[in-house]
């Protein structure tokens, strides 16, 4: 019978880490300027008043590779919260600081306070930048360690040069952490980054590098596949899928990593509720957008559940018609990640398929309405450049209380009073400029100070 020994087992994990470490920084490193430069901001504040600073976002965004390019040339300690067991993650957290910082800690640590407060300690006399990635998981090792954490920190901040960052990817858990003013991290923060996908001109360029010939359908398919979230993008341009087909192909795939993704991501963030959660989501996606349309399905008020979703989670978005009033129920639903929108939409309803191993299917499946569902996604996607490259102050789109009358895009800009009124089609063929003026009767006391133009966007606009 074979022997574990943990501290081989540990070796594997730490070189694990490590390869992936230097994996990331091997890698081209697209824009995210603005956060190296509050980094370096932090960084700098930190060599006189220790700072405390939590990076935050959906897994896969790129808070690791962020924070390794910014730290790459600077005295770092980089930790990583595996779920293990607090002395066997001491262990090596111990191997680590010796090898990094040179730090010598005579005898066994068993306990991550005693650990914590040797790293604080040396912290007084040389500054130098600790991460902690997947900072949540302390949460399933010892709670405690969190009151530990806050104890320590409140014992030593004022005489330390040390610029801390505490990194997770479950937002609801991280929120929890050092936003319930019941929790003991609660107000110690200085700073706080939430990091967001690319921009939709960083899509772009990334495209660009791997298919300078690429088409407005394989940058459409691309953004409604990843929304921008580095990784995705990564996966799909390392396999050189840059075009429509070689895309959809990838996805299709019966080892694609993005089959079990939607799983992946959230059944620790649900937990037990998860199957409640999934329907829920489910029918959004399939453009069951109001909570009666959801309630007559699942038979049930699931009015706390979208609350959940939107606040705990940040998953959902609630939308309404612009120039509604606050207290308006004339809201729909809609998934805010184009990811998980896809995989609900597609993947999730069609996991018998999968299983059968009937990727044809699938790929055929998504293939048949593709273009319906590609339309609502370019209306986002519009919605976001615009928000992203113009001068506005306000953007969304419309429909009257009986969910009709709809108009696309309407973007405003309340300094200089002009609004930007549009119609979105993949077909600009399709497009009346005509119609869409006299749908704006029906508010037009909104707009009387404004100089309105209406716009034709389609696919030879993106």
């Amino acid at each position: 019978m074979a022997v574990i020994n943990k501290s081989s087992n540990f070796a594997i994990i730490l070189m694990a880490i490590k390869l992936t470490v230097i994996k990331l920084l091997l890698m081209k490193f697209y824009d995210r300027i603005n956060e190296m430069e509050t980094l370096a901001k932090i960084n700098m504040q930190s060599t006189e008043n220790a700072c405390f600073t939590v990076v935050v976002g959906r897994r896969r965004i790129g808070k690791t590779s962020l924070l390794l390019k910014a730290f790459e040339h600077k005295p770092m300690l980089y930790l990583f919260v595996s779920r293990n067991s607090e002395a066997v993650l001491c262990s090596g957290f111990q191997q680590q600081a010796t090898e990094v910082l040179g730090l010598q800690i005579y005898g066994t640590i068993h306990r991550f306070s005693d650990l914590f407060e040797q790293l604080l300690m040396f912290a007084q006399h040389t500054p130098y930048t600790l991460i902690i990635d997947e900072f949540q998981e302390f949460e399933h090792i010892n709670t405690a360690i969190f009151s530990e954490i806050q104890n320590l920190w409140d014992r030593y901040k004022d005489r330390i040069q040390l610029n801390f960052i505490a990194c997770g990817s479950i937002y609801s858990l991280m929120m929890k952490i050092f936003e319930n003013q019941k929790e003991p991290l609660f107000g110690r923060l200085t700073s706080k980054i939430i990091l967001k996908p690319f921009t939709i001109n960083v899509i772009k360029d990334i495209l660009k590098d791997y298919n300078p010939n690429f088409t407005a359908e394989d940058l459409l398919f691309l953004y409604m596949l990843t929304g921008g979230v580095p990784q995705y993008i990564s996966l799909l341009m390392n396999a050189g899928a840059t075009t429509f087909d070689t895309m959809l192909d990838f996805v299709t795939r019966s080892d694609s990593p993005f089959l079990n993704e939607g799983k992946d991501l959230l059944v620790s963030e649900f937990g037990r509720d998860y199957s409640t959660y999934f329907s829920i989501l489910q029918l959004i996606a399939a453009g069951k957008n109001t909570q009666s349309d959801i309630d007559s399905i699942i038979g049930k008020n699931i009015g706390a559940y979208l609350v959940n979703l939107e606040k705990q989670y940040s998953l959902i978005v609630r939308n309404k018609p612009i120039f509604s009033k606050p207290e308006s129920r004339n809201a729909r639903w809609t998934i805010g990640d184009n990811f998980l929108r896809f995989w609900f939409r597609f993947v999730y309803p069609n996991q018998t398929l999968i299983e059968m191993g009937k990727m044809n299917l699938l790929k055929q499946y998504i293939s048949n309405h593709y273009e319906q569902y590609s339309g609502l996604i370019l209306e986002k996607y519009f919605r976001q450049k615009f928000a992203e490259e113009q001068n506005i102050t306000q953007i969304g789109n419309y429909w009257n209380k009986k969910g009709e009358n709809e108009i696309d895009l309407i973007a405003l800009n309340d300094f200089d009073k002009t609004a930007v009124i549009a119609e979105i089609k993949r077909n600009p063929q399709k497009i009346n400029l005509q119609t869409l003026e006299a749908k704006t009767v029906s508010f037009q006391k909104y707009l009387s100070k404004y100089k309105v133009s209406f716009q034709a966007l389609s696919m030879n606009e993106m």
